[in-house]
């Protein structure tokens, strides 16, 4: 026996996310990590896309929304080159929390703390071994080496992972050469910035708001309040550490070979480097050891990994929890790499997209970029493009024909007896829901055999999609009933539905 369920090994997003969504099921979560004190490394600058509705069905969205500059930013995020802009729709398929990495992160280790998650740093996992029944872990901490064993362990330890490499699974894909330096930073009285964006520097002239190429890489910029929100993008083959800070004077010599002028800058609010890689872990489990995060995945293009790496932890912390509180039906451990593994080649899919549009520097290019930005000026295009990149179109293969299957659960409005609700409070809990919209107490007989695992709930609802909805705890929707269907029918395929992803009725 051993004191600790899971051992997480990494104190990013998506480890913080696992702790606390496995602490909120019930089990005992340990997290290492080998840095002593968080990383102010600026890395990403946002949460966005899906993970903004789960935060939200776990009630804690206003955590971010609170510590956020300007929570209700129309959002316009950049593509390959070109932007996908919503500021004019009322209901975009992607929105965004502006919030630096350090935050988010804290916020998340204040929720894995309240519900009593165990986070020690400076901590590194050197080695690891498993056998049928558990997972052991060589750990160097700040007092010396020692040993833990967990019935899990999770790889959260980012893209050079050495949980990946201990556990022998390949790490597929291209690393492009370019490097990318981005920086928030003031710039001197000789610079004017237009009203429209526009910026003119001194021996160069005036530059249009947005991204502008040049011989020698890109140079996209976006004023804000007291300066400039910049990048440079250059091809270059040196193999950066994205951790190593990026200095003011590497930043000035940067802007200064992709312009061929110097830009007047000063006290800088951020300062972050990162290079492209496109990669993809061949598997995400290895008997009891799991990978998550960027870990799993490297995406060539900015603004979606933090997304897809804290919703690889949310979709796989119940599926651990059923495992290790012995009420897990066969096979339920493996749909976390098949749906997640799904869930990052979309992700691969779009971002690689990005890297076709953004690395052309000919006129072919610079007029497939300009093709590209007319059709999303289609609301159509451009709703597609959003849900693409924010993951919001996930739909995972999983058994069941009704088009609501595998789909993100709607936040419904509910009208119960008690009172009105919603499909986001019956979720804070992250505990499986079998909701009944349209009184079919039959239904609701079989979902009372799994009483002890799911909640049953009754409401009505002013669109109802479906006469029935079995959520999972990550959200997503593992049976719905036709409206009209038949008991003969619907009941069947909800008790099949009710086995295949939560084990047996008669277990404990």
């Amino acid at each position: 026996m051993t004191d600790i369920d899971v051992i997480i090994v990494g104190a990013g997003p998506a480890g913080l996310t696992l702790a606390a969504e496995l602490s909120l099921a019930g089990v005992r979560p340990l997290v290492l990590e080998k840095h002593l004190e968080p990383r102010d490394v600026p890395k990403a600058s946002g949460i966005a896309g899906r993970i903004l509705d789960v935060l939200h069905y776990r009630g804690i969205l206003d955590r971010f929304e609170a510590a956020s500059s300007d929570p209700h930013v129309a959002t316009r995020f950049p593509f390959g080159g070109t932007h996908v802009d919503f500021t004019q729709l009322a209901d975009p398929p992607m929105r965004a929390v502006p919030l630096p990495q350090m935050e988010i992160e804290r916020l998340l280790g204040e929720r894995a703390r309240e519900l009593g998650a165990e986070i020690r740093r400076g901590h590194e996992v050197v080695g690891v071994g498993q056998d049928d029944a558990t997972v052991t872990a060589q750990v160097r901490g700040p007092d010396g080496p020692y040993q833990l064993t967990a019935r899990y362990l999770v790889g959260c330890d980012g893209g050079r992972s050495r949980i990946r490499d201990l556990a022998g699974i390949g790490f597929p894909g291209t690393t492009y050469p370019e490097v990318n330096r981005v920086a928030q930073v003031s710039v001197g009285d000789s610079v004017t910035v237009h009203d429209n964006g526009d910026i003119d520097i001194p021996g160069l002239g005036r530059l249009p708001f947005g991204f502008n190429r040049t011989d020698r890489g890109m140079f996209a910029f976006a004023p804000n309040p007291g300066g400039l929100f910049l990048q440079t993008v250059e091809d270059e083959t040196a193999d950066y550490d994205d951790d190593e800070p990026l200095t003011l004077t590497e930043l000035a010599h940067s802007v200064r070979r992709v312009l061929g002028v110097d830009l007047p800058m000063s006290d800088p609010k951020r300062l972050s480097r990162f290079t492209f890689k496109d990669r993809q872990a061949e598997r995400y489990r290895d008997g009891r050891i799991l990978l998550a995060g960027d870990a799993a995945h490297l995406l060539p293009a900015t603004g979606t990994a933090l997304n897809v790496g804290m919703l690889d932890s949310v979709n796989l912390a119940w599926k651990l929890a059923a495992h290790i509180q012995g009420w897990a039906p066969a096979g339920l451990l493996d749909t976390y790499h098949d749906e997640r593994h799904f869930a990052g080649a979309r992700a691969r899919l779009q971002t690689r997209a990005q890297v076709a549009l953004r690395r052309g520097h000919d006129e072919a290019a610079d007029s497939l970029r300009e093709v590209f930005q007319e059709l999303l000026s289609d609301e159509p295009a451009l709703r597609r493009v959003g849900a693409l990149v924010g993951g919001t179109d996930i739909r995972y293969p999983m058994p069941g024909e009704h088009a609501l299957t595998g789909v993100f659960a709607a936040d419904l409005a509910l009208h119960t007896d008690q009172g009105t609700t919603s499909v986001a409070e019956l979720m804070h809990a992250g505990r499986p829901v079998f909701l009944d919209l349209a009184d079919r107490p039959e239904l609701r007989e079989i979902g009372r055999e799994w009483a002890h695992r799911i909640d049953i709930r009754t409401a009505d609802t002013d669109a109802r999609p479906a006469d029935a909805l079995l959520i999972r705890p990550d959200g997503h929707i593992a049976w719905a009933a036709t409206i009209g269907e038949p008991a003969d029918t619907a009941a069947p395929m909800l008790r099949e539905a009710l086995s295949h992803w939560f084990g047996s009725a008669t277990a404990a």
